[in-house]
């Protein structure tokens, strides 16, 4: 591993996520909601692994592999979340948020933006490390080879979720009903299990050389994220109330998928 490339990528990393995340509030402000962050979520991954295949000095095919794989996701999840979020209020999340600890612009910027922002440069370490790291040699092919099929897994556990999902939604005959078909019949939260995967696929590819290996921490971040924390534990305390939630739970996996009961 190149260590001034590794810190040239590190730095430019942070820096262009602070740049979106700070064009992001001003959209923001000026369209009156703060969900917008989400809809850049995936877009500012793409970024970092464009920083690392510009600028890394590492295999080119990894950084082009990696580069390639973050593109399709992060950009079929921006643009889904834009076509979602469109012409819609604010986020209840967010909302609560700051009727806690206030709207002032620190208050916004601090808690929304730059915690996305941080949360972003950490769990894109495997990208940004892999990309200062060597060519792959022996063993480390299988890792690739799993981490790319761990990858598609995951896409398309999250592009089909979705998709199936917004189908349902837009049928009336649906209104009032939960979503208990195709993917969401085999694990409440399709999507979530699919951004799981999509982050230990890349990070198999990256630890396909050293010192990839040493980022598991970072897919272990984003699991709990994804499982624990902002994801598919706070969807479940919003979902509890609703009529016939409590037997969807009781015949379907939480997360990892399952034939349904």
């Amino acid at each position: 591993m190149n260590w001034p490339a590794e810190l040239r990528i590190w730095l430019l990393s942070a820096a262009v996520l602070i740049l979106l995340q700070a064009v992001t509030y001003l959209i923001g402000r000026r369209i009156g909601r703060y969900n917008v962050v989400d809809v850049i979520w995936g877009p500012g991954f793409v970024l970092v692994a464009a920083v690392g295949l510009a600028f890394g000095d590492g295999a080119p095919w990894r950084r082009t592999v990696l580069f390639a794989l973050v593109a399709i996701w992060g950009t079929r999840l921006g643009w889904h979340l834009a076509r979602r979020t469109a012409g819609h209020g604010e986020d209840p999340r967010y909302d609560a948020l700051l009727d806690r600890h206030g709207r002032s612009a620190p208050t916004v910027i601090t808690r929304i933006f730059l915690t996305q922002a941080v949360a972003q440069w950490v769990i894109s370490l495997p990208i940004q490390v892999s990309a200062a790291a060597g060519d792959t040699r022996g063993p480390g092919w299988v890792l690739v080879a799993a981490g790319v099929l761990v990858w598609a897994i995951g896409v398309c556990f999250e592009a089909l979720g979705d998709r199936q999902l917004a189908r349902f939604k837009a049928d009336p005959a649906h209104r009032g009903r939960i979503m208990d078909e195709g993917l969401w019949a085999w694990t409440r939260h399709p999507n979530y299990f699919g951004d799981f995967c999509v982050w230990w696929g890349l990070w198999l590819i990256a630890a396909s050389a050293w010192p990839g290996l040493l980022t598991g921490f970072a897919p272990m971040i984003m699991s709990y994220l994804l499982i624990r924390g902002t994801g598919a534990r706070m969807l479940e305390r919003a979902m509890r109330d609703r009529p016939g939630y409590a037997d969807y739970q009781a015949r379907t996996a939480y997360f990892f998928p399952r034939p349904p009961r």
